[in-house]
């Protein structure tokens, strides 16, 4: 085996296509410790099931239409393929034998630690698609990779609980539709049908409008705050740590962004908004964010197992 084989795995809904060969992997051609064009975080070309080519840069994805003439396609799947295992219960990342890379459990996939893989994993989860049951589906989650507390839903206004509705408006299956007038996200679904979440969206002066897509979907994603608010927050100073990336904080039980964030783009320029998870559930139904739109943890993991990147999402005026 080469010292830089080919390897295909599952990480924030892409494949990732290692290096071609060990000179790149040293930095002597188009990718190297600088990334691909000099701009990537780690080197690699992410491709989509579809076959598009994106390259990480600041912990999102853009697209790369770059020289390609270095990458091997990567191996196509066994005909017969195993089923993916749920992810291991957060709560035992550290100490569960069953947790990728642990004494005694699964190996890891190559080059991933722990968290990764069952961040990998989460990436897959599957939507449940049962008829909704509030004390399920707003219950606690342990079996993803930090444990979600069960929310309260009969302290929330019903109108901003998760619900099955009919659509017969203009938008096709699979488009969002945020309409922060009335603090509710929409998904468009298939047969004339629709979900609808609560959302909280930004406050005055932080609100914004237009038609975006899903540039990019993360698990559990770090977070990294503007300069400004850094600035303007002295007890948000006092918490961000030095990441990968620069100065955030790392995904987690703490992080504002909670279980799941998908990454807003107007063709190749970052919007700045996100729609994710919420540290707050009960802001939801409210304008108080500086202008993401955020969701009650369970909503956020439903909504991300269901949407594509390349999504279209409509904010409304």
């Amino acid at each position: 085996m080469s010292a830089a084989p080919i390897r295909r795995l599952f990480l924030a809904g892409f494949t990732v296509l290692a290096l071609a060969s060990t000179a790149h992997a040293q930095g002597r051609g188009p990718v190297g410790e600088a990334g691909i064009d000099g701009f990537g975080d780690d080197g690699q070309l992410y491709q989509d099931q579809n076959g598009a080519l994106y390259v990480r840069r600041g912990g999102r994805y853009l697209p790369y239409t770059g020289r390609t003439d270095f990458v091997r396609p990567a191996p196509s799947a066994p005909a017969a393929q195993a089923p993916v295992a749920p992810p291991a219960p957060a709560a035992n990342l550290e100490t569960d034998p069953t947790v990728p890379g642990r004494p005694g459990g699964t190996p890891p996939a190559e080059g991933l630690s722990p968290l990764e893989a069952a961040k990998a994993k989460a990436v897959l989860r599957t939507p449940d698609n049962e008829p909704i049951d509030y004390a399920k589906i707003y219950g606690p989650i342990t079996d993803d990779v930090f444990p979600v507390q069960a929310f309260n839903y009969k302290k929330m206004n019903p109108a901003f609980l998760r619900q099955e509705i009919a659509y017969h408006g203009p938008y096709e299956p699979g488009t969002i539709i945020v309409d922060p007038r009335a603090h509710q996200l929409t998904l468009v679904e298939s047969n004339g049908r629709a979900r609808r979440y609560g959302v909280g969206v930004g406050k005055q002066g932080f609100s914004w409008s237009g038609t975006a897509t899903v540039n990019s979907k993360q698990a559990w994603p770090d977070w990294y705050p503007p300069k400004e608010m850094i600035a303007r927050s002295p007890k948000l100073a006092s918490e961000v740590d030095k990441l990968q990336s620069g100065l955030g904080v790392a995904g987690g039980l703490r992080n504002p962004l909670g279980a799941r964030a998908m990454y807003l783009w107007q063709g190749n320029k970052d919007t700045l908004f996100r729609i994710h998870g919420t540290l707050e559930p009960f802001s939801i139904g409210k304008s108080v964010s500086s202008g993401c739109i955020r969701m009650i943890n369970q909503d956020a993991i439903d909504l991300f197992s269901r949407v594509n990147v390349g999504s279209k999402v409509v904010v409304l005026n």
